[in-house]
């Protein structure tokens, strides 16, 4: 997942000359100096300048608008859509250290910050991209000639962009759209802090006695997590994704099993202070006026017109629907294989979705001789980055190499100068550990995109996850779920890091959501490959590879558990979409969610990957909402991508493919058509033959 910061759609952090004098007392303001083209200031941060830094940056970027908008030269594309590119840079400085706190270091001091900028920030936005004499000059250099296929793009999306956002509105109507943005800015915060209390506050401890079935790694690690709670002596499951699915795959509790679940997929859903059910409601008004205030039936038709590779939710819907079937059917069969197991061993239970990993798993021994708890010896942390960075040298000559000189966020944060041969491309960030404050799950950032336009300026991004640290000096040792995750998102840095475009705004990972994510899905073929394994699958004890049997199992295995997988995130895509095609009025999510996943035949043996209580996508801003579907559009993607690199006479490692993936796909950003882009690459469109083959499906 790319996550997006808050004004991450109107700014780019560039290098320029120093300010005035009067911004330099407030470290998130000044441009960033050191090495590597310069680096936030992680070190110099407090949080009690987040307020007054957002407002000296608001005001500094409304200066630059309104002399640019009221500039007496006629509108040509140097002096209004370029212009433009060289706004707001000082907050988008502000907003990229901001956001690291927001997601990564979060305190109630934080929140507070949040809660009382996010309105202003909003109604920031609106000012700017509803500003009447600004749009006359965006849209005046539109009708014009001349342009390169470049400057026709960046125009052309900024002139969408100001259209969605209300420009063509009377007065009355940009005051009211401008209200229920601000309103929706602080339901977003409300969502997003209702959450991360849920996910910190809500540890289950256990003691001995409850830890069958545990491996010593998990175990290992949750006593580091109950000692880091100044629980000694005790085991601490914490309520984020890298703590639960093991416990539910592992231990042989059941009723803790149901505990840890019920506390992980009820996040949000609890009836308490926290409960997110009011303010999705609220979120789901506002957006359903704010779409038909635009012109628009849904929600759901304007975050995906003029914004999106689907265009309409219809063909996005198209796409669900030929799948979900097939992903139902699936879940059946897994289902029946593990109530097998269950009735063999007189469990005397019916299959319940604090089950389906645990059973699961015994059903891939029973099949394949294989159990992941083979395979997790061999995945260590550190050699898995490695394994990253060798993939990325191997496609497109890249290296990177560890730098200490560079202010980081955290003191577990480390970095990574990356060159290609012997010209700078970035940094990479890795932030890889749980802690109070962090945001659970994993993604990708964008600290500084690249572009030649006032450069040449490098990329600056990080990856970000929220692994239990193992104790001291013993290895971190990965789940096989969690190191595909660990490569989707540096699939994302790595687009991030090969951007070769002119101007920011069309830099790195700023292309379409139905687009951002194939790079990140396609990366995760790597992981898969026999040469891959058997140099960085090594036994954290041993330090011997990975048996070639147990790789050949790995690899007959690939389509296992695949109707969980698929279901699991097509209910929440389908249920999102659903949602936004509704008119936006009073629905209850709860029974919202319930209803719809009984007329979709949702199987009673698991649950949505995200439930809407706690669905992050949706409702902590507006970039992925009616969105979700992207992963599957993106996957789609993904799969055809790969099979054109299996098809080759160098497999997953041809350079040539390699190369027209680079040229046609990571290097263009959002400069050309995605649609273009992925016609140039691969020759024709994506075909969901090789997707359905990939979860073994049926391809009829």
């Amino acid at each position: 997942m790319h996550r997006r910061t808050f004004l991450a759609a109107s700014v780019a952090v560039t290098a320029l000359p120093q300010p005035a004098a009067a911004e330099v007392a407030n470290p998130l303001l000044v441009p960033w100096t050191g090495p590597y083209g310069g680096t936030p200031p992680f070190d110099r941060v407090a949080v009690a300048d987040f307020v007054p830094a957002a407002e000296a940056a608001m005001a500094e970027e409304l200066r630059e608008i309104e002399a640019l908008a009221s500039n007496p030269e006629p509108p040509t594309f140097e002096n209004t859509i370029a212009a433009l590119e060289t706004t707001g840079l000082a907050a988008g400085r502000a907003a990229t250290i901001y956001g690291v706190w927001i997601g990564t270091m979060s305190t109630p001091e934080v929140r507070a910050a949040d809660r009382a900028l996010r309105p202003r920030l909003s109604a920031h936005l609106d000012r700017i991209k509803q500003n009447n004499a600004l749009f006359q000059r965006v849209t005046a250099v539109s009708e014009a000639g001349s342009l390169t296929e470049e400057q026709k793009r960046l125009t052309e999306l900024r002139w969408n962009r100001m259209v969605r956002s209300g420009a063509g509105l009377d007065a009355a109507g940009k005051a009211r759209l401008a209200a229920i943005n601000a309103d929706l800015a602080g339901c977003y915060t409300i969502f997003g802090q209702n959450l991360l209390v849920e996910e910190n506050d809500h540890v289950l401890y256990l003691q001995v006695p409850d830890l069958g079935g545990l491996p010593a790694d998990l175990r290992s690690a949750a006593a580091t997590a109950a000692s880091a709670r100044r629980r000694p002596g005790e085991f601490a499951i914490l309520n984020t994704r890298s703590a639960v699915d093991p416990f539910l795959t592992y231990s042989d509790q059941r009723t803790l099993r149901e505990r840890v679940w019920k506390s992980f997929y009820n996040r949000g859903d609890n009836g308490d202070s926290r409960d997110n059910n009011a303010v999705i409601t609220r979120i789901l008004r506002l957006r359903g006026e704010r779409a038909r205030l635009l012109g628009y039936p849904t929600h759901a038709h304007w975050n995906l017109d003029n914004s999106s590779m689907a265009g309409t939710p219809q063909a996005a819907m198209h796409l669900m629907q030929r799948v979900w079937p097939s992903a139902v059917a699936r879940v059946r069969e897994e289902v029946a294989e593990m109530q097998a197991i269950a009735d063999q061993e007189g469990a005397g239970i019916r299959i319940a979705p604090w089950d389906y990993r645990h059973y699961a798993e015994k059903v891939r021994a029973a099949r394949y001789d294989l159990q992941l708890s083979e395979v997790k010896p061999y995945l260590q942390l550190e050699k898995l980055r490695a394994a990253m960075h060798w993939v990325a040298g191997r496609l497109y000559g890249l290296s990177f190499t560890q730098v200490f000189d560079v202010p980081t966020p955290h003191p577990s944060v480390t970095v990574y100068e990356v060159k290609r041969g012997t010209r700078p491309m970035g940094l990479w960030y890795f932030d890889t550990f749980a802690r109070p404050g962090k945001t659970s799950g994993a993604w990708m950032n964008t600290y500084r995109v690249q572009q030649s336009y006032r450069g040449p300026v490098t990329a600056l991004v990080s990856n970000n996850a929220s692994f239990v640290p193992g104790a001291p000096g013993e290895p971190v040792l990965v789940s096989w779920d969690d190191a595909v995750t660990l490569f989707h998102e540096f699939g994302h840095a790595v687009h991030g890091l090969l951007s070769e475009v002119t101007y920011p705004s069309l830099g790195g990972v700023r292309v379409f959501a139905d687009y951002v994510e194939f790079p990140g899905l396609l990366f995760e073929a790597w992981l898969l490959s026999p040469q891959l394994l058997e140099r960085f699958a090594r036994h954290h004890v041993t330090g011997a590879p990975i048996p070639p049997a147990l790789v050949d199992k790995i690899l007959k295995a690939r389509t296992f558990r695949q109707g969980f997988n698929v279901t699991e995130l097509l209910a929440s895509a389908l249920i999102d979409m659903k949602l936004h095609l509704a008119d936006g009025s009073d629905i209850a999510p709860r029974a919202f969610e319930r209803e719809e996943l009984a007329l979709l035949g949702m199987p009673p043996e698991l649950a949505m990957r995200h439930r809407l209580p706690h669905f992050q996508h949706l409702f902590t801003s507006d970039s992925q909402s009616a969105g979700y579907y992207s992963y599957l559009w993106s996957e789609v993607m993904a799969s055809d991508a790969a099979e054109a690199f299996r098809q080759s006479p160098g497999g997953l490692y041809d350079k040539g493919v390699a190369k027209r993936l680079h040229d046609h796909v990571l290097a263009v950003g959002n400069s050309v058509d995605p649609k273009a882009g992925y016609r140039a690459f691969r020759g024709r469109d994506p075909d969901v033959t090789a997707y359905l083959k990939s979860k073994g499906f049926p391809t009829v």
